[in-house]
């Protein structure tokens, strides 16, 4: 892959953190953690996670470092609060999808199934041009990773 690359997520708990990292790593990809101004540790933070999930709230983020329109290809990552996408790359997508030329998604949860591929579609007014969900503790994520990125690669 030629292509200049971003790989932007949030990550409440570190897991949707590793996947990026891995992603990145593997296509040479520049990253772009988005930063929450509320907290959602503890407890409290999971609470008010769900809560905003479920609302579809938007949030207050830091303004990201990197344009995406710079990029040929910019890879969202997500976790899933309520069945939805996460309240900081809800805002993110907001605000910067239409920057974006080609989005990719990558969804992390715990459910056996979500609705937050369908919610990330209504966001960005269409289909990333790739997606796979990787469910916490999932045997098959390794492959299911695997085949995004080679994915990816093949764009």
């Amino acid at each position: 892959m030629e292509d200049k690359v971003l790989v932007v997520y949030y990550s409440r708990t570190g897991n949707t953190r590793r996947a990026a990292e891995i992603i990145a790593a593997r296509l040479g990809a520049e990253t772009e953690e988005i930063i929450d101004h509320r907290s959602r540790d503890g407890p409290i933070g999971w609470l008010l996670a769900g809560r905003d999930g479920g609302r579809k709230n938007l949030t207050e983020i830091e303004p990201p470092r990197q344009d995406p329109s710079g990029y040929d290809l910019v890879v969202v990552g997500t976790p899933v609060w309520n069945d939805n996408v996460s309240a900081p790359v809800r805002t993110y997508l907001n605000g910067y999808a239409a920057k974006c030329g080609r989005l990719a998604v990558f969804i992390t949860h715990d459910a056996p199934k979500t609705g937050a591929l369908a919610d990330v579609n209504s966001l960005v007014q269409g289909e990333p041009v790739a997606s796979v969900e990787l469910r916490r503790n999932d045997e098959g994520n390794a492959g299911k990773l695997e085949a995004f990125i080679n994915q990816l690669k093949d764009l």
